[in-house]
């Protein structure tokens, strides 16, 4: 069969043959016993974006180290939104001594007692580095007071005081960038089940993620307010719909790209 026929056929054009013909389009052409033309080419096109995406990532970390600028970035949202997964996208390339992943357990009996904010001062970046929140402070703001982890007035005196440490760190030469993944019930739904299916992904389920679809409309009432008080001109958030975690993954390291003047 000629490649005309074959484009024919299929219905796509030169670039996107080339791409099927690719040593990536054939590991997706081949990846599953049905063979699905249009998901082989929309993957192979995500990897081939997030690849370039990644060698600009790796322009912005050698930009920050030579500069001296701190970078924090906040992934937020539900669980299961894919905040894990759109950090490792992030950081699959970079100089592991130059960025941290953070992600605070369950704060200590001594923690209890400091200032709600002192946890997170101390995990902020020196300069050269970038620190990746996998979820931070605002868990005080939705996941805490939903699940009855605070109480009012603690929940009241971090919102009262959320948006001037913010100002602080943003004062201290410091780029700060806020997103949050969002999803649809629906889908938390079906990525919990796959989840509580898989062997290799079991762990990730906690007591909180079993009461997240009954208490949905709850997180909804906690969240919009923490948009509505936090979501400031100077540190705006980013809303990343992330239903399908491929786009999500792109839209958000874009959005850095974009923000930081690393050029």
């Amino acid at each position: 069969m000629t490649t005309a026929k074959k484009k024919e056929i299929l219905n796509i054009s030169d670039e996107d043959l080339q791409i099927l013909n690719s040593p990536i389009g054939l590991r997706y052409l081949f990846n599953d016993k049905k063979t699905d033309v249009s998901k082989a080419l929309r993957m192979a096109k995500y990897e081939l974006e997030l690849r370039e995406l990644q060698i600009e990532l790796i322009k912005l970390q050698n930009w920050y180290i030579q500069n001296n600028k701190k970078i924090v970035i906040l992934y937020e949202g539900r669980d299961a939104a894919g905040k894990g997964g759109a950090i490792r996208r992030l950081t699959a390339h970079l100089n592991p001594r130059h960025f941290r992943k953070v992600a605070l357990p369950k704060p200590t009996s001594e923690e209890q007692g400091q200032w709600y904010f002192q946890r997170y001062v101390n995990q902020l970046p020196k300069p050269g580095e970038m620190v990746l929140f996998d979820r931070s402070w605002y868990n005080r703001a939705v996941v805490e007071p939903v699940n009855g982890f605070c109480t009012e007035q603690q929940y009241r005196t971090f919102m009262g005081q959320v948006n001037e440490f913010e100002r602080m760190i943003l004062e201290s030469n410091t780029h700060l960038i806020k997103l949050y993944f969002s999803i649809t019930k629906e889908e938390q739904e079906l990525r919990f089940n796959d989840i509580k299916t898989s062997p290799l992904k079991k762990w990730k389920m906690t007591p909180v993620d079993e009461r997240a679809q009954e208490l949905w409309d709850e997180y909804t009432k906690y969240k919009v307010k923490m948009f509505e008080h936090t979501n400031t001109e100077l540190s705006p958030w980013i809303v990343i719909e992330a239903d399908r975690k491929t786009k999500a993954r792109i839209e958000a390291i874009q959005y850095i790209l974009n923000t930081i003047p690393y050029r």
